[in-house]
């Protein structure tokens, strides 16, 4: 069951290589994401120390007053993965790999009784092919009109 979803990734990233993370939550992060409570867009992946990190991903708290008043709803989140999978992705998350490519979040979702994040490797899109995205749905956006209608 997908909980999140980062819609923006797909119209601003060209996304190459999808993989399935953990993630490192508190309890009552965990009871917002079930509620559907959070916001992807604007997030990424970066790698510090060997470890892989969410950043600047939205979660609010289940219920307000009942979490601490330090809490931070933007904090860096850990995700988990193999040794090879960190290896692989360490290069591009720091920036010394492979020129144009990022790390960015595009899901979360319930895998069992886990939550886990699917981050996928991605290049930037140019604005032309933006562009062309736009022009192509909104041409087939006219086409079920006049279907439908006629």
């Amino acid at each position: 069951m997908t909980l999140l979803t980062n819609r923006r990734a797909g119209f601003d990233y060209e996304l190459l290589e999808r993989l399935e993370a953990g993630i490192e939550l508190l309890g009552f992060e965990v009871k917002s994401l079930r509620a559907k409570h959070g916001k992807l867009e604007g997030a990424h992946v970066i790698a510090r120390d060997g470890q892989i990190f969410l950043i600047n991903a939205f979660i609010p708290p289940y219920q307000a007053g009942n979490t601490p008043a330090s809490y931070d709803p933007y904090r860096n989140r850990k995700l988990l993965l193999t040794k090879g999978e960190i290896g692989r992705l360490a290069g591009v998350a720091s920036g010394t790999g492979a020129r144009g490519l990022t790390v960015v979040p595009v899901s979360v979702y319930v895998k069992g009784r886990r939550i886990k994040v699917e981050i996928a490797l991605a290049r930037g899109k140019k604005k032309f092919d933006k562009r062309e995205k736009i022009k192509k749905r909104e041409s087939d956006r006219e086409i079920r009109r006049t279907l439908t209608r006629g």
